[in-house]
Parts: structure tokens; sequence; C-alpha cells
């Protein structure tokens, strides 16, 4: 298994990695985030977080391991709409929305930090600075989603799998989770396949082309980037969307 050089912020509080990398917070706010009351649940890979037509009441903070929001069709397929890392908040959008209309779940075990929406919202009133966070986290989780729609209307799958693993490589670099070169990729090919509307064979093809071009190796769940430059240009990837601070 290859290893990368990862370097994490001090604080070990995951959510503050994320909005570390998005907006600039006050100690204040930092410290209420920290002082904001989490019931740590740790769920084993492929369990239903929250699922399609519930009704929480609190959100899940990803504080380790691989997480997807997905919607299964009534045949049984699957559409996952988008791969959630720590520090992320999947289901944001239940503070607001009563009725999930997907559902959110892990792709391996995971641990999670289940917020009171109650807490949040008295949180989010007190300090506008943190609402602004949310808010321009949501709308980046926004940007993403049309990203997604733009590749699986317009890209080819070439275009897609690189371009995935270029938005996973800066969005995990960007808390820490990321070497220069690589990063844990803990997918299978038909989760990606899953993800980008793909055949887990054709996936597969994809892959060995990427890896016989020299941009990509693949082991153990272990991605390596040998060339960062020609992988960004091989998926058209351009970071922009993700609005980072940095």
């Amino acid at each position: 298994m290859m290893s990368f050089v990862m370097h994490r912020q001090v604080n070990t509080n995951p959510l503050l990695w994320k909005l570390d990398s998005i907006v600039s917070l006050s100690d204040e706010e930092r410290q209420a985030l920290l002082d904001l009351p989490m019931a740590v649940k740790v769920m084993e890979a492929d369990s239903d977080i929250v699922r399609d037509g519930d009704r929480p009441s609190e959100c899940c903070l990803v504080l380790s391991g691989f997480v997807c929001r997905y919607k299964v069709l009534s045949d049984g397929r699957r559409q996952i709409m988008g791969f959630y890392i720590p520090g992320d908040i999947p289901d944001l959008q239940s503070l607001h929305l009563h009725v999930m209309d997907h559902s959110v779940g892990t792709l391996v075990t995971s641990s999670l930090a289940l917020i009171p929406h109650e807490s949040l919202r008295r949180v989010l009133a007190q300090y506008p600075g943190l609402a602004a966070a949310f808010w321009r986290d949501t709308l980046i989780d926004a940007a993403m989603f049309r990203e997604w729609m733009v590749g699986m209307g317009r890209r080819s799958a070439y275009q897609r799998i690189a371009h995935l693993l270029c938005e996973l490589q800066v969005r995990l670099k960007a808390v820490g989770l990321a070497g220069e070169d690589g990063y844990e990729l803990p997918v299978t090919q038909n989760e990606l396949g899953d993800a980008l509307g793909l055949s887990t064979v054709h996936v597969n093809r994809v892959l060995q082309d990427l890896r016989s071009e020299g941009l990509i190796v693949l082991r153990g769940g272990s991605l390596h980037i040998p060339d960062w430059k020609a992988l960004q240009l091989a998926g058209d990837f351009d970071p922009g969307y993700l609005h980072l601070k940095r």
C-alpha cells in the first residue's frame, strides 16, 4: 500500500478543517462550533445514515470514513450524487427541508457526529458569521453538483473519471487528508460507476487507460498521481468551482 504525507490542521475537529478551507472564522466562532453538542456514532460500510422520506432531527458531520448521497430508482438501480469526506455535513439541508428527498449512506466504516438541529439553529442565530459560512458551504455543494451534471451530460467516460479523481485530490488536500501526489481512495469500481453513470466494465477500462498513460497508480485502495497537470488536462478539471480560500 502506498503512503502519503498529509498535514491536518492543528485543531482536531474536522468541521473546522472544512470551514477553514472556505472561510475565515473568528476565535469566538470557532469555539462556538467546538461547543456544539455532538453524539459520536460509528457505522459499518454500506449503512444508511438517513433515508429518503425520513424526517431527521439532527445533522451528521463526517469525522472519518467516506460517505455518499444517493437515490435508488424503482428498479433498484442507484445513482450516487456526491461523495463526502471528513469535515462535510452531507445532510445540512435537513435544517430547512424537513423531509429527505434522497438517502445518505456510508461507503466504508465511518465515524459520524450527530448534531441536533435545535442546537445548530441556536448557534447560527447567535453567530451570523457562522450562518454565512454554512450558507457558503451549501452553495459550494450546489456548485459541485452542477459540475457533476456537466460531466454526466457532456464529458466522456475518460474525462468524468479523471475529473472526479482530481476533485477528490483537491478536496482532501484542503482538509489535510491528501498528500501532494495522492490519497486513500476507498471507493469501488462499482461505486464509481454508480456516481458517473457508467458500467463497472467501462470504469475498469478507463482506469486501465489512465494507468497505461502513466496518469495514475491505483493499488490497495491508494491512488498515486505521478503527473497532476496531465491528470487535470485529461479530466478538463478547473478547481474554481470548489471556491477554496487558498
